[in-house]
């Protein structure tokens, strides 16, 4: 599986340098809204130590990363739901996406124009919230008006499933959104198919100046503030530092966190707060030809981690052998880990860990 990211904001806060920096994509970028007009959309491998070490053990033909595919949607302005800036394309881009990442402007610079006068963290991301939640109420107001037709017919199902989206309807006309709202899962079953905006998982991204990419500033601070009401994760990065650690190669990359004080780029830290937020990790297969990462949700069961590979798998699934990413690099390969007694043979209820080295075996 590929997660699908859409990188949203207002016009300027650095959303297309963001992107050029994840993905070398070269999208255009200029100081003046709706520089992007039809969103870019680029793949960008996951980065995982984990997947270089096994490498190093397995010396395989070939290294393939997990992927994550991230979306540029051009800048969201006040009226973008009745359709102003382009507003009701933008807002449909968002609709396909697993995770929004909401790039925040935190710094100052007056070369650089600011849609609403000036830089105001908890503002700008209320600005983009209430668009989306009155895209959403248009979606439910019009659900809501075909099933009091239909309830009109006495069915009690109908019925129940009209209060179930009138509630919702009047959560979001409180300015809420919609997953702030305590609905059991067979409650949202009733809308899930609207694809709801404020329904998707959000992720911070303060776009700062060089000087406070290690302590923060008083923006970043009220970004955490807004994200805590909601527990959402909050990673500050400097958009134009990233585009020049994107042309760098491996070594190079390396020396210039060093200099700059940083273990890991603002992209890196992105990227695993993008994982953490949907809930997924990564389990490996490895062999001379292929050493590989796979992508699966917290909680999944071996047969279901191996249908990412191939539906086949799930199919015809016996069994599981795993071991731990620890016990593999511990003992230097698999034919090491299987005498030494730490190959697992598992089930169909086995919860796959994340770093599992996994080999499945199925029936055809």
């Amino acid at each position: 599986m590929s997660l699908r990211c859409g990188i949203v904001g207002l016009p300027n806060v650095g959303k297309s340098t963001l992107f050029n920096a994840l993905s070398s994509a070269g999208a255009e970028s200029a100081n003046f809204p709706f520089c992007t007009i039809d969103p870019n959309v680029g793949m960008v491998p996951v980065p995982d130590s984990r997947l270089n070490t096994l490498s190093d053990l397995v010396k395989p033909a070939s290294l393939v990363p997990a992927t994550i595919e991230f979306v540029d949607i051009a800048g969201l302005v006040k009226g973008a739901s009745e359709g102003k800036g382009k507003g009701n394309a933008f807002l449909s881009h968002i609709r396909e996406v697993d995770l929004i990442i909401h790039v925040v402007r935190c710094f100052v610079d007056d070369d650089i124009i600011h849609v609403e006068g000036g830089v105001h963290p908890e503002r700008d991301i209320h600005i983009i919230d209430d668009e989306l939640i009155l895209k959403d109420l248009e979606s439910v107001e019009k659900r809501l008006g075909n099933l009091q037709k239909q309830a009109k017919s006495g069915d009690k199902k109908i019925q129940r499933e009209v209060d179930i989206v009138d509630e919702l309807r009047a959560h979001l006309e409180s300015g809420q959104t919609v997953r702030t709202l305590a609905h059991s899962p067979e409650q949202k079953l009733v809308y899930r198919d609207l694809f709801l905006l404020t329904d998707k998982p959000v992720l911070y991204a303060c776009n700062v100046s060089e000087d406070d990419i290690e302590t923060g500033n008083e923006f970043t601070r009220e970004v955490e503030s807004v994200a805590g009401e909601f527990g959402d994760e909050v990673v500050s990065f400097c958009a134009k530092i990233e585009e020049e650690i994107s042309e760098l190669d491996e070594e190079e990359k390396l020396m210039f966190l060093e200099e700059l004080g940083l273990k890991e780029s603002g992209l890196d830290r992105l990227i695993q707060s993008a994982y953490k937020g949907l809930g997924l990790i990564t389990y490996f297969t490895a062999g001379p030809k292929e050493v590989r990462a796979w992508t699966i949700r917290r909680g999944t069961k071996a047969p279901q981690a191996a249908g990412v590979i191939h539906t086949d798998f799930e199919r015809g699934f016996i069994r599981a052998e795993t071991i731990s990413f620890e016990d593999y690099v511990a003992y230097g390969s698999e034919k090491a880990a299987k005498e030494a007694g730490v190959m697992k043979q598992e089930g169909k209820e086995y919860v796959v860990k994340d770093g599992d080295i996994m080999l499945f075996r199925f029936n055809v």
